[in-house]
């Protein structure tokens, strides 16, 4: 046979696949069943990815002549061959027969519904929410006086465990993630240590404090991410006991190696991506990083808010200690003003008053913690999303883009090498070499196309989340005008109670007497 593939060339088991497999309502495959095919060869993702860009696919279906070429190249791949269409046209005895398992199972790639394109990601705020909600919190330390010696308890809801981690941990976690997942967002951890410096006891404990909660943020953020939740990484960074837990997350992450060699989808990227994707995602980062811009403006705002409150519940108890000193006061009233005044009784009265003070205090007290709890922190865990799809647009042009564009350049050098050689005969040897040579780069071109198509693929995914996350907005609103009801709700009830307290105790008409000074 000369190799041209066509219907009268194929072995019989090709047509066979092809009944088992085909569309019910045209001649055509869909692309997601030929996926769902390909994924049962075992074949590496790299080689799969090959595969799949050789094989034509017009509007999500590949013709029969499609299917019959790409199951060729799948059985000359489990021969240990080089997949590619010259391949094809060399063969010159019968195409051989794909392992492709047992055959009563193919029509079930059929018959599974056909979903909606994976590109789409099918999210609510509120399933992300549910997925998981982690608690980090402080565990006393036991020994040392420095930071490296704090501990913190991690409990997740999800997996109904504690664990205990420590900074260092995180950091690995984090960098793992980094690795497995390149092309998605992973939240920054807050730094490990203060920046140097004279600081106070108090500083370093709000830097303690202000380090869980970005902590807390971040496990969060990466806890209900629907590509990282389930991820033998994260199961094991939240779950663990033991105490090797870093290595037990390097061996994790060396075991599946990056999301571009687990993810079904990754070599098929390309076929699902819309044909203005790049203007998509111009216009989109743009929205975004206006919609970050504003943000950031709201969370300074509310810190300032939360600042006064902390600030106005300090000089409400300072307030009432000042009259409470002032009444305490027992100097003699001095006999010229002690027949008419009567600020013996007064002063007698000022003491019981810094108990109502004192309440108000802690009352403005509970408003700071309300606003810094649930409005500031709602605020920042949506800018810590943000900051991370900012950062994975630039890992994008930095890194798949830039590595990209180098190998092309690589190969463009190799290609004038060996015209040279060819024109000025040398070696046979290192002609042959630089041969070699160039058909590895342009297998490593071919893998770093795939990588680039996948990237995108992520990117529109990761797109929708920022967008999946953004009624958070009326979650804070909602957040920050209940703190304010209840905060003024308590707050005026206190003052309610002193002002009738001040009218038992220095009469009405001295409650209501007319401005001291003229308006």
């Amino acid at each position: 046979m000369a190799g041209e593939l066509n219907e009268g060339s194929v072995p019989p088991y090709y047509r066979e696949v092809y009944e088992a497999i085909r569309s019910k309502i045209d001649e055509r495959v869909q692309v997601e069943v030929f996926q769902r095919l390909l994924s049962r060869t075992d074949l590496p993702s790299a080689v799969q990815g090959q595969i799949a860009e050789h094989v034509d696919y017009t509007d999500g279906f590949l013709s029969k002549l499609s299917l019959y070429k790409a199951l060729a190249l799948i059985a000359l791949a489990q021969q240990g061959k080089q997949p590619s269409p010259k391949l094809l046209e060399n063969c010159i005895q019968e195409f051989p027969k794909p392992q492709l398992g047992e055959f009563k199972d193919l029509q079930t790639l059929r018959m599974q519904p056909t979903q909606e394109s994976p590109l789409k990601v099918s999210q609510t705020l509120g399933k992300l929410l549910a997925r998981d909600t982690v608690q980090v919190e402080l565990i006393p330390e036991k020994k040392g006086l420095f930071l490296k010696h704090v501990e913190y308890q991690i409990t997740s809801q999800h997996f109904k465990i504690s664990v205990y981690r420590r900074y260092s941990d995180f950091d690995v976690f984090h960098e793992l993630l980094l690795q497995r997942f390149a092309y998605r967002m992973v939240p920054a951890l807050p730094p490990k240590r203060m920046l140097k410096g004279v600081l106070t006891s108090m500083s370093e404990r709000d830097f303690i404090e202000g380090r869980r909660r970005a902590l807390g943020r971040f496990i969060n953020l990466v806890a209900r991410h629907p590509f990282f939740s389930e991820d033998e990484l994260v199961k094991t960074f939240l779950t663990f006991n033991g105490s090797d837990v870093q290595v037990k997350m390097r061996d994790a992450c060396k075991k599946m190696g990056d999301e571009f060699m687990t993810n079904t989808m990754a070599t098929l990227a390309k076929e699902y991506l819309p044909a203005d994707i790049q203007a998509q995602f111009s216009s989109s980062r743009e929205l975004i990083r206006n919609i970050h811009n504003s943000f950031h403006k709201l969370r300074d705002r509310a810190e300032k808010m939360a600042e006064r409150s902390k600030e106005n519940a300090t000089d409400l108890l300072m307030f009432g200690r000042e009259l409470s000193t002032l009444g305490s006061d027992g100097s003699p009233i001095p006999s010229l003003a002690s027949s008419q005044s009567t600020w013996g009784i007064l002063r007698q009265s000022l003491k019981g008053l810094s108990v109502e003070f004192a309440l108000l205090a802690d009352k403005g007290a509970q408003q700071g913690r309300r606003e810094e709890d649930d409005v500031v922190e709602k605020l920042n865990l949506f800018l810590d999303l943000l900051q991370s799809y900012r950062d994975l647009c630039e890992r994008h042009e930095k890194g798949v883009l830039h590595e990209h564009q180098r190998a092309l350049q690589k190969y463009g050098m190799m290609k004038r090498q060996m015209m040279s050689a060819t024109v000025q005969p040398k070696e046979q040897v290192s002609v042959e070499q630089l041969e070699s040579r160039i058909v590895q780069q342009e297998n490593a071109i071919q893998t770093m196309e795939l990588r680039n198509y996948f990237s995108l693929f992520c990117l529109h995914q990761e797109t929708q989340l920022i967008f999946t996350y953004l009624p958070i907005t009326s979650h804070i609103l909602g957040a920050f005008v209940n703190s304010q009801v209840q905060g003024h709700q308590e707050m005026g009830a206190v003052w309610n109670d002193l002002q009738q307290k001040l009218g038992c105790l220095f009469g009405v008409d001295e409650m209501q007497s007319p401005p001291l000074t003229p308006k």
